[in-house]
């Protein structure tokens, strides 16, 4: 084991005591974790929270207590996406080294170390921060496959993004426009000029234009937030269009939520004219080492709404919640020593 001389025997994280609204989160001091053979031990700098994130604090769909546990979470710290430090090497890992700035996800990231496996990290590239590199993981990770491996977004074809204010939809736009296509944006009046900003050529209040048919037609149409059924949502695809099913925290009931119409969509498929497709985000190095260079070249923009410290961080996922946020939250654990900006 390869490790630095000054890791405390404790942390600082932030953690659940069952599931329902912020009123369950707590600031607590537990044992910090160690690494096994083939892992590492992260000093976690940055923790950028998501719409998943709140999902698990509420248990909500029914079905993730399933496997989390019934009545309250079996890891009971919260967080996913994290930027940080390496602190300890595993004896088998042979890639990455003490004091590497890595991003990626791990479970129980949102406390001052986390143990995370290698094949979901990679480098920092100097000239990109903590806090923006911790954004990318899940939120651009997801975006990314969705534009790259599920709609196939080419240069000329017309994109819808609908949610295109929130975290996945603020990358959303921005992939497809580097891949070339022409960006329509669906998010409230209030976050119309950050879309614009992102990339888009139009947006759309999806308050004032309430109905598909009404947005136009679009080869792809990406949907992060509206969670109407499969049918509605076709009336805007062109005649041989793609729709992509990213989630919706409206869609389906308290058991699968956003779930349900992912499986519809799958089920549905081979019998209609449109392509529908359902993303299920697979966490890996490599997408995020993707990321993280298209962060250093200027090609993505991180859309960081707040920074706020740990203390804070039950404000920030009543925001999210509320989705409030344009953009990104980032959850600062601790402030990085020399910044590479």
């Amino acid at each position: 084991m390869t490790t630095t001389e000054t890791t405390p025997a404790t942390m600082t994280a932030m953690t659940q005591s069952g599931y329902g609204g912020v009123e369950v989160l707590r600031t607590e001091r537990r044992a910090r974790p160690a690494p096994d053979r083939d892992e590492v031990l992260v000093r976690v700098m940055a923790m950028s929270p998501d719409s998943g994130t709140v999902h698990l604090m509420k248990g909500d769909p029914y079905a993730v207590r399933l496997a989390l546990g019934l009545r309250r979470p079996r890891q009971q710290v919260i967080g996913l996406a994290f930027a940080g430090v390496i602190e300890q090497v595993g004896s088998e890992v042979r890639d990455l080294a003490v004091g590497d700035r890595v991003a990626g996800t791990a479970w129980a990231a949102c406390a001052e170390f986390v143990v995370a496996s290698p094949a979901k990290l990679a480098r920092i590239p100097d000239g990109v921060t903590m806090i923006d590199a911790s954004t990318l993981p899940v939120s651009a990770g997801t975006a990314l496959q969705a534009v790259r491996d599920s709609a196939h977004v080419r240069p000329g074809q017309s994109v819808l993004v609908i949610g295109a204010g929130g975290g996945v939809g603020a990358y959303l736009v921005q992939l497809a426009v580097d891949a070339g296509a022409r960006v329509t944006g669906l998010a409230s009046a209030a976050k119309a000029e950050f879309v614009r900003s992102l990339g888009a050529e139009r947006v759309i209040d999806y308050r004032a234009v309430t109905e598909p048919q009404q947005w136009g037609r679009f080869d792809v149409v990406v949907d992060t937030a509206d969670g109407r059924p499969l049918h509605v949502l076709r009336r805007a695809l062109s005649e041989r269009g793609t729709l992509v099913i990213v989630g919706a925290d409206k869609a389906g009931g308290p058991l699968l939520r956003g779930a349900d119409r992912q499986a519809r969509a799958m089920l549905v498929n081979p019998w209609v004219r449109h392509r529908l497709v359902a993303v299920m985000q697979r966490e890996n190095g490599d997408d995020i080492a993707a990321l993280l260079a298209m962060l250093a070249d200027g090609r993505l923009r991180a859309p960081v709404d707040e920074v706020v410290p740990v203390e804070r961080t039950a404000e920030v996922m009543q925001r999210l919640a509320d989705q409030q946020i344009r953009g990104k939250a980032v959850i600062e654990v601790a402030r990085e020593s020399a910044p590479s900006r």
